[in-house]
């Protein structure tokens, strides 16, 4: 072989190389696609996703599922470039820099953890909403979430603690937990009731100036609820707010006679707050892919995330722009009676 043909191979073999191991360097990039689709009035492993105790349920039919993304990468697993590549051509999924699902101030089981929690709120914001709109009595409920570290109330009230009362009088909300304390002026004392594991007390706590120089005791709280009779919704791994609106409307349908749906596959995403509030969510995209992979032909969308919906929207699936659950409950029963207007989701 020539000295020039040798030099050509080798410097070909080189590039080969190099183009390989290029291809299969780590990239702070998120590979985000299509994840499971689960019938919230359906079953999962032969479980129901949604099961009622203690109140009378309804035989239905049809989907109302909730939709999920799957991601691939983030830190201590990156994707390789070609995967990158691979996805930036795909329509389907979508490609994003690391710190838009792992922020660098967070760990990846911080991020797990965080999600991990936004699903069991959603679940109880989204049974409240349910209830809220059948006009079934229920309580809302002020909780202790945290304490700052080295804070008076730190040590003294407990996370998981329920405030009944501030100084006598009862606590109807977070907000009116917080405006009595405010009362005070630093220094003094405030007596919280509290019921700590069923066992009910007066924990007193001597406030202190905040930053804005109004009394403070340093609790972070949170709203949950006591519901009169269990609901339990049971999804595998899967982490984040959005199934609300999917949870509430499987809910309010095990709890009505007849079939919601009138037997149609219907899929939507959205979270859901105690007073029946949809909200947006991420990986629109995605999710109406998985949608219309599982069988829907319809997809409840939160208004804020028509515009990137209806941009992309795969063929055959129609989009329905929903505020609120009630809303939402009437876009479905105009649809099922054909009868009645359907709020269109659109650019």
């Amino acid at each position: 072989m020539s000295r020039r043909a040798l030099t050509l191979l080798v410097a070909g073999f080189l590039t080969l190389a190099l183009a390989v191991g290029g291809a299969m360097l780590p990239v702070p990039y998120v590979v985000l696609s299509p994840g499971p689709t689960e019938n919230t009035i359906g079953d999962v492993k032969g479980k129901p996703v949604i099961t009622v105790t203690g109140h009378e349920t309804y035989p239905t039919t049809g989907m109302l599922s909730m939709v999920t993304v799957a991601y691939q990468g983030g830190p201590g697993n990156r994707i390789g470039l070609l995967t990158a590549l691979r996805g930036w051509l795909d329509d389907t999924i979508a490609v994003v820099p690391e710190e838009t699902i792992f922020p660098r101030e967070q760990t990846v089981e911080e991020v797990e953890e965080e999600n991990t929690a936004e699903m069991a709120t959603s679940q109880e914001t989204s049974t409240a909403a349910a209830l809220r709109e059948l006009k079934i009595a229920y309580q809302n409920v002020v909780e202790v979430a945290s304490t700052d570290k080295g804070s008076p109330a730190e040590g003294k009230l407990l996370p998981g603690d329920i405030i009944t009362s501030v100084d006598g009088t009862p606590a109807t909300g977070m907000e009116a937990v917080a405006a009595a304390v405010r009362k005070h002026t630093p220094g003094d004392d405030v007596t919280f009731g509290v019921d700590r594991k069923g066992a009910k007390q007066d924990v007193t706590v001597k406030t202190v100036k905040g930053p804005d120089g109004q009394a403070i005791v340093g609790v972070r709280m949170g709203m949950s609820y006591k519901f009169p009779f269990a609901v339990n919704i049971s999804v595998g791994d899967v982490g984040g707010p959005s199934a609300g609106l999917m949870f509430s409307l499987g809910i309010y349908d095990k709890l009505t006679p007849g079939p919601l749906t009138g037997g149609k596959a219907i899929a939507g995403t959205g979270t859901m707050d105690g007073e029946g509030n949809v909200g947006a969510i991420g990986g629109i995209e995605q999710k109406m892919v998985g949608a219309k992979k599982a069988g829907a032909t319809i997809f409840l969308t939160p208004s804020a995330n028509c515009p990137a919906a209806a941009a992309a929207v795969p063929a055959g699936l129609r989009l329905v722009k929903v505020d609120t659950l009630n809303g939402a409950i009437k876009a479905i029963d105009a649809i099922r009676t054909g009868s009645g207007s359907v709020p269109a989701c659109t650019s």
